[in-house]
């Protein structure tokens, strides 16, 4: 029924391969047990790898990785960060916040098709005191900033 890593299905998974699934086994059971709080920290430190990733690749002139981890980065800001913003209860705080992930959304895709390392700084730049201030702030001390960024249920 299960298979197991003996005999003839241990070359089933190659090391990469039994890496990659450890580590997407990491990430669920770390998003499963995580807090509202928590999910955000993972959500910005996502965006911000991703990023220095993809610097990486456009230095290396590896325009598939480059791609896709633009591609990734965007996702996490735009699907992670931006729509968790609960913008009713959020008030001002929420509308600048969603204004500036688009700008850095815009920015990344303008950084892919340009291959713009600068740009990929700059929101690096913008991103970074945004999660150094996320993770500052204790959860049961975050209520009403809480209440701009929590992800929505």
């Amino acid at each position: 029924m299960y298979a197991t890593a003996t005999g003839s299905s241990a070359s089933m998974l190659s090391t990469r391969n039994m890496s990659s699934v450890y580590r997407q086994i990491d990430i669920e059971t770390g998003v499963s047990g995580a807090s509202a709080h928590q999910l955000i920290t993972m959500l910005f430190n996502g965006a911000l790898e991703s990023i220095t990733l993809a610097k990486g690749a456009l230095l290396a002139r590896n325009i598939e990785a480059k791609c896709n981890a633009i591609t990734k980065a965007v996702r996490i800001v735009d699907e992670g960060l931006k729509a968790g913003l609960n913008m009713e209860a959020g008030g001002e705080l929420a509308q600048h916040l969603h204004a500036l992930y688009g700008y850095i959304t815009t920015r990344l895709t303008l950084a892919n098709l340009r291959n713009d390392a600068q740009a990929l700084d700059e929101c690096t730049r913008l991103l970074t005191p945004l999660r150094d201030a996320w993770v500052a702030i204790t959860p049961e001390g975050a209520s009403v900033v809480r209440a701009a960024l929590e992800v929505q249920a």
